[in-house]
């Protein structure tokens, strides 16, 4: 008797945990995996193709920046804002991916690089 009682407890404690262990591993694998986000900034530079004033977004061929309240904007050394960028005018600067994959501009310069004099 003592033996089928012990053998009840045993079966009890694994259907009990059983389910907690399954439901932790389902919670696990339906997460979508994030990337984190970059930590050095990559360069971009090209020909603006469109600017979104409300979205708070640059458009250079197929890849949109997000200009955030961090983004640094500069025309000729000096500090500008994102309307002073107009579609056809060259810029350049540096971009960070974000856990999401997108692209948040850390700095741009509006117009063409200057050669330094000799």
């Amino acid at each position: 008797m003592k033996k089928y009682i012990a053998l009840f407890v045993i079966a009890a404690a694994a259907f009990v945990a059983a389910p907690g262990s399954i439901q932790a591993q389902d919670a696990a694998s339906t997460n979508a995996p994030v990337a984190p986000p970059k930590k050095h900034a990559l360069p971009f530079h090209g020909k603006v193709t469109a600017v979104d004033t409300a979205a708070m977004t640059v458009t250079i061929a197929t890849r949109t920046f997000n200009v955030t309240s961090d983004t640094k904007i500069t025309k000729d050394g000096k500090p500008a804002t994102l309307s002073d960028i107009t579609v056809g005018e060259t810029i350049r600067g540096s971009y960070k991916k974000d856990g999401l994959g997108k692209l948040d501009a850390a700095v741009i310069h509006i117009g063409e690089k200057k050669k330094e004099a000799q």
